[in-house]
């Protein structure tokens, strides 16, 4: 499954370098990859198309290794960041720094990146009783993001015309003007927190059968699941700054991938892949399949937003809870 996702990824990568307002024949996109000085491939597709294609796989592949590590952790596919607050604390601290405090670029980023990590440790924090229960965290999230909102909407309405356009352009979620100052801090967080995540699939595993389970099979309960949570809101929060919260890629990556995996195997690997495809084809459908072109954001969020009805309809029919 692995190496079919790795394909499909690909193949989407090249045909967004190639496809554009101008088509690029893939010996131009292969030389511009190499180096080579190629007329105008070297500035479409060198600096417009292929920064942008590489941020959407980043992000992507944070954001689903990021949710498949909460919905792992804590036995519910609702929690995920988009769900539990993270994501909106980022949001909120990127929101307050472009309208209230004027900055833009890499301070807006940093806002998100410590915004982010602070949510996740408050929310943390308030469900910690005797241990983090999964589902005294989610709702604890769940109130978090929604007073988040509530700040977010009350920052944008205080916002000036200009302020407002780049604020709201932030909170979508879009991969417009990506330049390689954004790419790298997310790029260097994926690849060193990522392989902290894969390496923990097997005690994350054992999570999944309850505290007491794990620990009698020799894992370290709480000290497991604080360095997966530092590590997944790590991706989360700088794949955010970069990208802003492009919303339900997280979501919807770990069902994805266990629907596809069924009940063997562990999903996280597949889940990074499978957010990262999302991203880049959402993001490629937002520019060219529509009569107008929207952010990546917009996209995923109507893909994510049934799949989340659909969650909640099923579990309430069958008797559960959260």
């Amino acid at each position: 499954m692995v190496g079919i996702l790795l394909l499909l990824i690909l193949t989407v990568f090249a045909i967004s370098l190639m496809v554009g307002q101008t088509f690029y024949p893939p010996a131009d996109v292969l030389g511009v990859l190499l180096g080579q000085d190629v007329d105008g491939a070297s500035f479409t597709v060198g600096r417009l198309r292929l920064p942008r294609a590489v941020l959407a796989i980043v992000a992507g592949f944070s954001f689903g290794l990021a949710g498949v590590t909460f919905q792992t952790m804590l036995r519910n596919p609702l929690a995920s960041p988009d769900i539990i607050g993270i994501s909106a604390g980022a949001s909120a601290a990127a929101a307050f720094a472009i309208v209230i405090l004027g900055l833009s670029g890499t301070a807006v980023s940093l806002f998100a990146i410590v915004s982010g990590l602070g949510v996740a440790l408050l929310v943390y924090v308030l469900s910690y009783k005797g241990g983090a229960a999964g589902t005294r965290l989610i709702l604890i999230g769940i109130g978090m993001a929604a007073m988040l909102d509530a700040a977010i909407n009350y920052i944008l309405s205080r916002a000036g015309q200009w302020d407002l356009q780049e604020a709201l352009r932030w909170l979508t979620g879009s991969l417009n003007g990506t330049t390689w100052t954004q790419v790298v801090p997310a790029l260097i967080a994926m690849m060193i927190l990522g392989p902290l995540l894969l390496s923990r699939s097997r005690n994350l595993g054992a999570l999944q059968l309850g505290d007491d389970t794990a620990a009698a099979l020799g894992v370290r309960v709480e000290r497991t699941r604080l360095v997966v949570i530092v590590a997944a809101v790590g991706l989360i929060a700088f794949a955010t700054a970069a990208a802003g919260p492009i919303a339900f890629v997280a979501f919807l990556s770990g069902p994805i991938a266990a629907r596809i995996l069924g009940p063997n195997g562990s999903p996280m690997l597949p889940a990074g892949l499978i957010g990262a495809l999302l991203v880049l084809v959402a993001d490629f459908c937002g520019q060219y399949a529509f009569g107008t072109r929207f952010p990546v954001g917009v996209v995923t969020g109507v893909l994510g937003a049934p799949y989340l009805i659909y969650l909640i309809v099923r579990t309430n029919r069958a008797g559960g809870s959260l």
